[in-house]
């Protein structure tokens, strides 16, 4: 089984899903592929909150440099990153910045000169193509984290507001996975919890 996520690393709520995916996966042998979403170009020629709009562009910058990783150093590469930039923005509330894209790609033994690509806009190109096939996935428009199970269609979410202990995140993942296999379901919706 291969589970897929389209991520923006500028996400809490994604990072928090991506953390449940990456526990259930490596308890049970999975794969997880790593794709990317943004949500700069999801949200482009809207009116967003300022904060928000920096905020894009920031990730749009760490998109270009985890795009490249892959590019040149594989999946197990995008996801030791994606680890470091999400513990350094999500767990220890820095900002996106250059340093701590540098921080991060030491961290997860990567050359320093990936940093580049952060402003080589050519990457753009593959993020957005990247980004087209998560949304195709669910089939209408839809923010971070887009998750699918094999070659099953894809779904926002789960949003989680914290990763659930093993029990829980066992439960959750099989609820994916079967809800996947059912091509009328379309949609679940609750009110979204606090971060913690």
């Amino acid at each position: 089984m291969t589970v897929t996520v389209w991520f923006d690393p500028s996400c809490p709520f994604t990072w928090r899903t991506s953390r449940w995916v990456k526990d259930v996966a490596g308890r049970r042998g999975e794969k997880v592929s790593w794709r990317f979403l943004s949500l700069a170009i999801l949200n482009e020629g809207k009116e967003i909150p300022e904060n928000y709009r920096q905020a894009h562009l920031r990730a749009r910058a760490a998109l270009r440099v985890l795009t490249a990783t892959d590019g040149h150093h594989g999946q197990d590469a995008v996801d030791r990153l994606y680890a470091a930039i999400g513990k350094r923005v999500h767990d220890d509330d820095e900002r996106l910045t250059r340093e701590v894209l540098v921080a991060a790609l030491a961290e997860a033994e990567l050359p320093a000169s990936l940093i580049e690509a952060a402003e080589d806009a050519e990457f753009d190109r593959i993020v957005r193509a990247s980004h087209d096939e998560g949304q195709a996935r669910v089939g209408t428009e839809t923010g971070s984290p887009v998750i699918a199970i094999d070659d099953g269609p894809g779904f926002f979410g789960p949003v989680v507001s914290s990763v659930p202990g093993p029990e829980a995140a066992d439960q959750l993942f099989d609820a994916m996975r079967l809800l996947s296999g059912v091509r009328e379901f379309s949609e679940v919706k609750r009110a979204r919890e606090p971060l913690s």
